[in-house]
């Protein structure tokens, strides 16, 4: 308390038999399929055959010519390029000049199955993943990954099976400083009902909590619940006067030593808070006695400085900046730590920008503290605070809890 106010066929080969015989007796030539390689008759030119192909017409041979020139058989059909298709030659009349082999079917460029599909069995370009989680619930939303392609028709471009998905980057938010990690419901309702007043200098608990109130002069009340929330009002004969729900402990285990420690608040403020006022966290350690808070609003314009300090650096935790401060004081009957302490030391983590809910992750701050030689004892309590300098005002928190596992 105040007390001072991140492929070929071959062609064929052609092979011609002539029997001689008795006068007029025809020459017969027999062909393979294919013409090009066929060789004439002994008068008329042997077909230059066609292109070579898979198909074309097949020749049957020309009239029997008693004294042409053999027929080189013509020059090899190039044949087209080959073709799957392609209508076979029927031949030309029997007896007539020998076919040509009719036109190779130059069917066309053998079919290569069609360009490749590019979202094949395997394809689809893979999602990159969900948008980084900036915050939301530890972590942010995790990358879904995109829709997996459904591939192309078969014979299509071959998948390449398209970019990885990174499956989306990782939320920077997360338990690590820096990060929003909130998890207090910002839209939860104060109880209208079901509270029960406390006034003066007095300490419960409700809820699973401990709660305190506590002025230097006199009046103002704090109201408790069976949940995790609490209200208080002061006016101007009050003081210095502190409202608070959360955890105590006895005193022999350092804040590491409990687990991580964090505390959920929503507020809604009214009135005035005199000249200082500090609502976040609040607590006590023993051996060393100190008495810390962690500022996150105010009724005064953040950040505030409680005045007398020594600054000690900032530090990023649960999406905002917080500057560090020591300061001594002395007083009597205002500390946990017993009434033989007069002295004691206070840590300070005030926030830049005031906030009125979210998640405090309060041992990142305690660790924060101990990097910056502000070093706790054996923890005694961590609490969700009010605490006011005068004024007339009211608050309520219909969030209000504090947690350590």
């Amino acid at each position: 308390m105040n007390s001072s106010l991140r492929i070929r066929r071959l062609p064929g080969f052609g092979l011609t038999s002539c029997l001689a015989a008795m006068m007029f007796v025809a020459c017969a030539q027999s062909s393979e399929p294919g013409g090009g390689d066929g060789q004439g008759g002994n008068g008329a030119t042997t077909g230059t055959g066609g292109s070579t192909g898979s198909g074309g017409l097949q020749g049957d041979g020309g009239s029997p010519a008693t004294g042409g020139k053999v027929g080189t058989g013509g020059s090899p059909g190039t044949g087209g390029v080959i073709d799957t298709g392609g209508t076979t030659g029927t031949g030309g009349a029997k007896g007539g000049t020998t076919g040509t082999g009719g036109v190779v079917g130059t069917g066309g460029v053998t079919g290569t199955g069609g360009t490749t599909g590019t979202g094949g069995a395997k394809g689809g370009t893979t999602g990159t993943g969900g948008a980084t989680g900036t915050g939301g619930a530890k972590g942010g939303t995790t990358g879904t990954g995109g829709a997996t392609g459904t591939g192309g028709a078969k014979g299509g471009t071959t998948g390449t099976g398209g970019a990885t998905g990174t499956g989306g980057a990782t939320g920077t938010g997360g338990s690590g400083a820096g990060g929003n990690n909130s998890t207090a419901d910002c839209g939860a309702t104060y109880p209208t009902s079901g509270g029960t007043d406390h006034s003066g200098k007095t300490q419960g608990t409700a809820a699973g909590l401990s709660w305190s109130i506590w002025m230097n002069q006199s009046g103002g009340t704090i109201t408790t619940f069976s949940t995790p929330a609490f209200g208080a009002s002061w006016g101007p004969s009050s003081g210095d006067f502190l409202a608070r729900t959360g955890l105590e402990w006895p005193g022999n285990k350092t804040y590491d030593q409990l687990g991580t420690i964090t505390a959920d608040f929503s507020e809604t403020k009214s009135g005035g808070g005199g000249g200082y006022s500090y609502i976040g966290i609040y607590g006590w350690s023993t051996n060393p006695c100190i008495e810390f808070y962690i500022v996150d609003d105010s009724y005064n314009k953040l950040p505030v400085n409680p005045g007398n300090t020594t600054n000690k650096g900032t530090v990023t935790i649960d999406g905002g900046t917080y500057t560090l401060y020591t300061r001594s004081t002395t007083g009597t009957g205002g500390n946990k730590c017993g009434s033989s302490v007069t002295s004691w030391n206070q840590f300070y983590s005030i926030r830049q920008s005031a906030r009125t809910c979210g998640t405090i992750s309060i041992s990142q701050h305690f660790a924060a503290w101990k990097a910056a030689s502000m070093t706790l004892g054996n923890m005694l309590e961590a609490s969700v605070l009010v605490e006011v300098g005068g004024g007339t005002g009211s608050i309520q928190f219909p969030v209000a809890n504090v947690t350590a596992q």
